[in-house]
């Protein structure tokens, strides 16, 4: 090793964005995907299945416009009056409205759905101000059955926040709904979320068996001490050696023979009191440098005091429904009592643990390998305490030579080759804070932690040898030193150390450390890989869990031992119920379909079906496409061959679909996209303009393996040609044995994003759905993604849908924006910005799309449900806080006395409950992969001791084990049964657009996942990577924050999309 003067120049051409985080995979496997026709769509996000694409909109602060456009009302009836029939890409009833709309005008979306950072919006007087209403003061009042309101007045001054918090106190409302509403808490402290309203009944009851374990609580009392530490070291791996070694040396004699456990931190914890309050420890450490010589001592000073007793009392209240909150600090200590023994024999990643020992390693290319492990989290449940397994993996560096692994990621043979500069920051992402050792000087093996390259390569390096600055070439030194030939000269060496002082080691003697996790973005090779390794059936999964509870052997723990804790080593088994299947009163899951179709109803058999004689509700009309092929392996003729089938495919689905294209299939090269694309479109319009007519459709084909242009072809298409497009990779256009099921699925796609409507349930038409058809009701949606960890300064995406079409609840409207880094909380929900002329003018995302739903439907909503995505427990009361009140100001803010009752609902995907069959060769109980049936639901025993949760596993599976989804409503002011929200959420789960199978998650979630991920294409390709991962992402994710939006640094607003884009799901 040599050391670099600090006044050398730093290194060239090396600085670049760090790569995002890929979380580990888990060993819950794919449900059902989507079958991926639309290019290269983001990575898939598991929810027990479904490939997640993406969809989105710019940025907030384009002018309010209304659209025009043939509409429908909700009294017509499918496959019925030729007036509904062949309905394309209007169908949103365009209809004024007084009090929502000034004085009466036209209804559309408003303007603006590119929602970004607040901005002035300036007047226009042809237009109507659909989203720029003043805040004004309201009285408690009343709002009639009918919705009729007084007029929003103008010339009131603007109503402050704190005075509309008041009035929420205040505010009833009668005939929308009896009860009242509620106020929204000040304050986490005040709120309690709504207890369960009974448990459901509806189904067939079966018995299921869940990856829980019951944990018998302790009899004991457990103390809690600070832990001080001096000097104070960052590495909790340091921290623990050293109380590990305190424990050694005084547990019989000081420490009064407790055992006790220990957070790595600041807290440590024992079953009785220690014989002292506070005493000060003076430990040695020996200090292992890897130099194989005689070992150095570090010493540290331990102060341990005691803080507080934790009552276990008040946790048996709580868990037997006597005590609403729950005793954090209480199942904090269990926690970290049973991770104690883990953390000692495992490699701890968050709360799973990894072991080469507990499974095989397996390549995952690039210089990567799967580690086994599992994840471990005590849970209060409704059957007491219980401990949650399961089987994960994720991604460790192999321990390589350095030399070797940089041949791996750069899929080389040959070293003689120079690096190029992207070769450079290539390998500088990869290693940047990987710890190396040293290979060149026998059994010593000092460890060095890798912090960047240098920018010459080894054989131009010099450093000075002594205080008058005599020069040595590192490539002589290693040669006289040590007799270490250099084989590669030519390469840079890698910069070990802080910046201050630099170290320089050449690569060949160096060596990754065993054990790193390799916490940033995999490739497509590489997640395909660690899919392969993770997705087990589901009795193998069983199987494995419950040989991990065996191996970890708890009732040998000492440390639930010492404080008294018993695990049960049988899987938990649970009071199920699968939803009823079609046909039954009331709760009817049949589909509807166009009465021109053979079948004009549809009963899923096990969450799925076929477009097999059936023709879409309503079919959009495209009259006017274009296609561009940028694959070379298909040639001009197999392009319009592919191109006539889709087309006839959508024709005989029941789109009014034109057979010829404007012009005839175009090829393309890649890097030349921008060029293609609108020299095309041009050529195209060129040709329709004369007749008045625009462009309804692209096709693009795409290399199966096509980079950016992807993204780049939706960035251009939605938010600068105003145009829908529907890729399809090459593999589609070749695929003849199973064609024809491909093209109806992307016929699927291409209809609902010019407008139309692919089926309905039933039980929407006959107005028959609890807690929807009675009054208008609109669904909401709302996700954010985050960049990846090492991204550090690229924005957070939020999303939020909306349901557009009272009562068939299909069609979803969706707006983003970009906030600040990896903030939690929806900052655009709803906000007000300051106009020279007006004042304060309102807008946000809920605003517009309430809005929208009103010009949609000719009423306003007399109901609100609201499912979001992504939000960890941690996060329940500071989102729920935030966004409620965003929601109320969105209404009071329309018109005086508007306040819609609110229930608002969490979904949770990236959990660790599985549910498992009874009996797995039951062929009653099980879908043909092994797994429960589709409408599988959980309302007990594992579920929430009070409050108002459920699991539900709404798909079937196809491959893998299926991962239910967890719905927690924190806030219920439509006072929702147990069976109807069930219901509605797995009823919801059958109309999901993109494909014919019931869906994992409810699809106003997941729609509102894919705006936000499609949204992630229209930043700037320079300021991000394309990748991000979902809120609530368990492995490696990184700390999200709830701040506020008064707190966070400007953002650039995402581009806008165009008006015709906005109206239609094109995410889809």
């Amino acid at each position: 090793m040599v050391r670099k003067r600090r006044t050398e120049l730093p290194s060239r051409g090396e600085s670049s964005r760090p790569q995002q985080e890929s979380s580990g995979g888990g060993s819950g496997g794919r449900g059902y995907q989507p079958r991926p026709s639309e290019g290269t769509a983001p990575p898939s996000q598991q929810h027990g299945g479904g490939q997640q694409g993406g969809g989105g909109r710019g940025p907030q602060g384009s002018r309010s416009v209304g659209h025009s456009g043939r509409g429908m009302t909700p009294q017509q009836q499918y496959g019925g009056p030729p007036e509904y029939q062949g309905q394309g890409r209007g169908g949103l009833l365009q209809q004024g409205g007084r009090g929502w709309f000034g004085s009466g005008g036209h209804g559309g979306m408003s303007g603006g759905l590119g929602v970004g950072p607040s901005a002035s919006i300036p007047a226009d007087p042809k237009l109507p101000e659909l989203h720029q209403a003043i805040h004004v003061p309201y009285q408690p009042g009343v709002i009639l059955p009918g919705g009729t309101s007084s007029e929003a007045s103008s010339s009131t001054q603007p109503l402050e926040s704190s005075q509309v918090s008041q009035q929420f106190e205040k505010l009833t409302i009668e005939g929308a709904s009896s009860q009242a509403i509620q106020p929204v808490p000040a304050s986490s402290k005040s709120m309690r979320f709504p207890l369960r309203p009974g448990k459901g009944s509806t189904g067939t009851k079966c018995i299921v068996k869940a990856n829980h374990f019951f944990a018998e609580l302790p009899d004991k009392d457990l103390h809690h001490y600070d832990v001080t530490i001096t000097p104070e070291v960052p590495s909790r791996a340091v921290n623990r050696a050293v109380i590990g070694q305190l424990v050694r040396l005084y547990r019989e004699t000081h420490l009064g023979k407790r055992l006790p456990a220990y957070d790595g931190r600041k807290s440590l914890y024992t079953a009785g009191p220690l014989p002292f309050q506070s005493k000060a420890f003076r430990i040695a450490l020996p200090d292992d440098d890897g130099s194989g010589g005689q070992r150095r001592e570090r010493e540290f000073k331990v102060v341990i005091k005691f803080v507080a007793c934790a009552d276990l009392h008040h946790l048996g209240l709580f868990l037997q429904g006597r005590q609403a909150d729950a005793p954090q600090e209480a199942l904090q200590i269990l926690d970290i009592v049973l991770r104690e023994l883990p953390t000692s024999s495992y490699c701890p990643v968050g709360r799973s643990f990894y072991s080469p020992d507990l499974g095989r390693r397996q390549s995952l290319g690039g210089g990567l390998e799967s580690w086994r492990g599992f994840y471990q989290s005590i849970r209060p449940t409704q059957m007491g305490l219980s401990l949650n397994i399961d089987i994960t993996s994720t991604a460790f560096f192999e321990p390589l030579p350095v030399i070797e692994f940089v041949m791996q990621l750069l899929n080389r043979n040959n070293t003689s080759k120079p690096l190029s500069d992207p070769d450079r920051v290539k390998i500088k992402k990869a290693l940047r804070g990987v710890k190396v050792e040293v290979t060149h000087r026998g059994n010593m093996r000092r460890k060095y932690r890798i912090s960047g390259l240098t920018s010459q390569a080894t054989r131009e390096l010099t450093f000075p040898i002594d205080e008058r600055g005599t020069m040595k070439p590192v490539v002589e030194y290693f040669y006289e030193s040590y007799g270490f030939v250099i084989q590669h000269p030519q390469w840079p060496c890698l910069q070990v150390g802080n910046e201050q002082r630099p170290n320089y080691l050449p690569m060949e003697v160096c060596k990754i450390v065993e054990g790193q996790r390799y916490s940033k973005k995999l490739n497509k090779g590489q997640i395909r890989n660690l899919l392969g390794v993770t997705c087990q059936r589901p009795q193998q999964t069983e199987y494995d869990i419950v040989k991990t509870v065996r191996h970890n052997a708890y009732h040998d723990d000492p440390y639930a031992k010492e404080f008294g804790i018993i695990i049960s080593e049988q899987l938990a088994t649970v009071e199920a119920r699968t939803l009823p299947a079609p046909r039954c009163v009331h709760w009817n899951v049949q589909l509807k379909y166009h009465d021109a179709g053979k079948e004009r109803d549809c009963l899923p058999l096990v969450g799925q079906w076929n477009m097999t004689n059936k023709r879409m509700v309503n079919g959009g009309v495209v009259n006017n496409w274009i296609c561009i092929n940028f694959s070379r392996d298909v040639q001009d003729s197999v392009a319009r061959s592919f191109c006539h089938d889709l087309a006839q495919m959508c024709c005989i689905s029941g789109m009014a679909f034109n057979l010829e294209p404007v012009l005839p299939p175009v090829t393309g090269r890649p890097d030349q996209v921008d060029r293609v694309l609108k020299t095309r479109y041009h050529d195209a319009m060129t040709r329709l303009q004369p007749q008045r007519k625009g462009l309804d459709l692209a096709i693009f084909i795409l290399p199966d393996e096509n980079g950016s242009l992807y993204g780049d072809l939706k960035r251009i298409c939605e938010t600068d040609l105003g145009l829908v497009s529907q890729c399809c990779l090459t593999k589609l256009v070749f695929d003849v044995k199973r064609r024809k099921q491909s093209l109806a699925n992307v016929a699927l796609k291409i209809n609902v994003k010019v407008g139309g409507r692919n089926t309905v349930l039933v039980d929407a038409l006959s107005r028959r759905i609890p807690f929807v058809s009675d009054l208008p009701t609109i669904i909401f949606g709302a996700d954010v993604t985050h960049p990846h960890p090492g991204e550090d300064s690229s924005p957070s995406i939020a999303a939020v849908v909306a349901s557009q079409d009272w009562p068939e609840i299909t069609k979803y409207a969706g707006l983003v924006c970009a906030q600040a880094h990896r903030v939690e909380l929806i900052q655009d929900l709803f906000k007000t910005s300051q106009d020279p002329v007006r004042g304060t003018v309102s807008g946000g995302m809920i605003r517009e799309l309430l809005i929208s739903f009103r010009s949609a439907t000719g009423q306003k909503p007399k109901r609100i449900i609201f499912y979001r995505d992504g939000v960890s427990e941690g996060q329940f009361y500071q989102v729920l806080l935030y966004e409620l009140d965003a929601i109320r100001k969105a209404c009071a803010s329309l018109e005086p006395n508007y306040q819609p009752p609110v229930t608002f609902v969490v979904v949770q995907k990236r959990h660790h409950t599985r549910l498992f069959a009874n009996n797995h060769h039951d062929h009653n109980t099980v879908d043909r992969s092994g797994n429960i049936l589709p409408g599988t639901v959980v309302d007990s025993q594992i579920c929430h001791p009070t409050e108002f949760d459920f699991y539900l596993c709404s798909h079937a599976g196809i491959k893998g084990t299926s991962r239910p989804a967890h719905y927690h409503v924190l806030w219920d002011e439509n006072k929702f049964t147990a069976d109807g929200l069930q219901s509605l959420t797995n009823n919801l789960c059958y109309t999901y657009a993109r494909c014919t199978r019931s869906v994992s998650i409810v699809p106003p979630a997941y729609y509102a996942h894919l705006a936000a991920f499609r949204a992630r294409f229209y930043m700037d390709p320079g300021s991000s990577e394309s990748g991000s991962v979902t809120s609530g992402s368990v492995h490696g994710a990184g700390p999200r924050s709830s701040r506020g939006p008064g707190v966070n640094a400007a953002v650039r607003p995402l581009p806008a999309l165009k008006e015709n884009v906005k109206r239609v799901m094109f995410y889809c």
